[in-house]
């Protein structure tokens, strides 16, 4: 009996943030005494609604909407008994009401929260779990999104960032970033197939890598840290039934089958037609569109397509100018997550955006929900002047059409360089080829090799710890990842590498356009004519 605590211990206390002297004091042995004068007189509740007589009093939140209002939490697992009791009063603790609603039967509470602008919207955390409502008690929900199944002994509420952080027993603190979307529900919106919510305002900064990389880098395990949230503009949205595949909804069907009919006798085998339509068909996808003040749109997104709320942040950035390369077997995920930087655009101006939500199932586009607006600002309170940031812009909108080309021209180049190495070995199999055109292949590899060594520097001299001339990649590549986070006008250096570049690679692009869409279309057809073996990139001929 060393752990059991005696009666006669204040266990909860909450004092009215709209009266001063309103106070209320919770016991070990269920009892809640209210005092309206700072302590002078003091008033005893004794029985509560449903609540058994000795039940621990965990917790007392009065409200801050109402003067009159407060909740109280009781806990009776010494007991044995798992009930949820959770009740309310509008009467500075005259009467009690349960409000406990449909939370079951096996979550004893411990702590609750009363959001800051909605007094309907209320948090309750349980022995095993986290809860909400919207409309005061009457329906409750659990919350989950990876909070694992642990005792939730506190809720407090950031209210600048509309964060709600949740001290559980053992497992340490979780917060659930900007939980505004749950105070803008309601059950007209639960009816509707998708919904949009009004996304929070979104700032541009520079994220920092304290530790020499992302999150902790390589400083291991010993050394605590904890996720930042996403950097960029979040959206939030709700669809009341997920998109599935065909093959989802016949193994949805059938599993409703199976419980309706264990014996099978009602199952029919999907035909062959069936079959090959599930492997065919376009997945459906939920998608994101932004757009800015003019209408132009600016970035897409795919969204999850599950049923539910759904949650995605949007980089503030423009469409990188080359896809990024999938990610080859047996690679460490994790060092690429620490030190591994994907391709991105540039970060977009500060101002007004609008964000759309939209499905496309079976080939077809239907409108989820009308655009919502939010803004995008500057962290600090340094601006940039109207003048120079339209530079800023059209120059990262110049260098970024410069870096798409270029990593297009590189692509071709590898691409051409490839194709005349299967040509010169399919001619080597070829009775009928000639030397005149054995030789042609070899001058077109010769000039490839002189373009890819134009675009990306001379390898050869970079093996051997040599100093070759700047290439054009080079030189966009130095300009790119300088704008990469840039919120000032361009410099005269990067103008200048911009300038050099783009005339240079002006009469390699040509090159290469001459010797693939014509000299290499040359060399193919007459591959063709002396019955050389297919190659990559040739249509064969009858």
């Amino acid at each position: 009996h060393q752990s059991t605590s005696f009666y006669g211990n204040i266990v909860a206390l909450t004092e009215s943030p709209k009266r001063e002297g309103l106070i209320y004091v919770g016991t070990d042995d269920g009892l809640i005494q209210v005092t309206e004068d700072g302590g002078r007189t003091w008033r005893k509740v004794e029985q509560f609604p449903g609540v058994p007589e000795r039940t621990f009093v965990a917790r007392i939140l009065a409200s801050q909407h109402d003067v009159n209002t407060a909740y109280a939490v009781f806990n009776n697992h010494k007991s044995a008994d798992f009930k949820p009791y959770l009740l309310k009063t509008t009467d500075a603790g005259k009467t009690w009401s349960p409000i406990a609603g449909n939370i079951a039967g096996n979550h004893p509470l411990w702590s609750i929260a009363e959001d800051h602008r909605r007094p309907s919207l209320l948090f309750v955390g349980s022995e095993f779990g986290l809860f909400f409502t919207i409309d005061g008690g009457q329906k409750w929900t659990q919350l989950k999104g990876g909070l694992p199944t642990i005792p939730v002994r506190d809720l407090a509420i950031q209210k600048r960032e509309n964060d709600l952080v949740v001290g559980t027993f053992g497992r340490g603190i979780y917060i659930l970033d900007d939980y505004s979307p749950l105070r803008e529900t309601t059950p007209e919106i639960l009816a509707q197939s998708g919904y949009l919510f009004s996304p929070s305002g979104a700032t541009i900064y520079v994220e920092g890598s304290p530790n020499g990389g992302r999150g902790k880098a390589s400083l291991g395990e010993s050394f605590y840290t904890a996720d930042n949230p996403p950097f960029g503009a979040t959206f939030t949205y709700y669809l009341k039934e997920g998109l599935k595949t065909k093959k989802q909804s016949r193994r949805e069907a059938e599993r409703k089958l199976r419980e309706k009919d264990p014996t099978g006798k009602e199952y029919k085998y999907p035909t062959q037609a069936a079959l090959t339509e599930e492997e065919e068909e376009e997945p459906p996808v939920v998608m994101l569109t932004v757009r800015d003040s003019a209408g132009a749109v600016v970035r897409r997104i795919n969204g999850p397509t599950g049923a539910g709320m759904q949650r995605l942040t949007w980089d503030l950035r423009y469409p990188a100018a080359q896809l990024a390369p999938p990610r080859p077997p047996g690679s460490d995920a994790i060092l690429e997550e620490l030190f591994g930087t994907p391709p991105s655009g540039h970060l977009v101006m500060p101002g007004r955006y609008t964000v759309a939500l939209a499905s496309r199932v079976n080939g077809e586009w239907r409108a989820l929900a009308p655009p919502q607006p939010f803004e995008v600002v500057t962290a600090g309170t340094l601006t940039l002047a109207a003048a120079d940031r339209q530079k800023l812009f059209a120059f990262q909108q110049k260098a970024q059409r410069l870096q798409r080309t270029l990593t297009g021209a590189n692509g071709v180049a590898g691409e051409a360089r490839m194709a005349l190495a299967a040509a010169r070995r399919a001619l080597q199999e070829t009775p009928g080829a000639t030397d005149s055109l054995s030789a042609e292949v070899v001058a077109l590899e010769q000039r490839v090799n002189t373009i890819i060594k134009a675009l990306n520097g001379d390898r050869t001299l970079a093996a051997r710890y040599e100093n070759p001339p700047p290439s054009i990649s080079s030189r966009v590549a130095t300009v790119a990842a300088s704008l990469r986070m840039a919120n000032a006008r361009p410099t005269p250096t990067q103008i200048s590498q911009y300038e050099i570049a783009a005339a240079e690679f002006e009469a390699v692009l040509r090159e290469l356009r001459q010797l693939v869409e014509v000299d290499l279309v040359k060399l193919r057809r007459a591959m063709d004519a002396a019955g050389a073996p297919w190659t990559s990139g040739r249509l064969p001929q009858l």
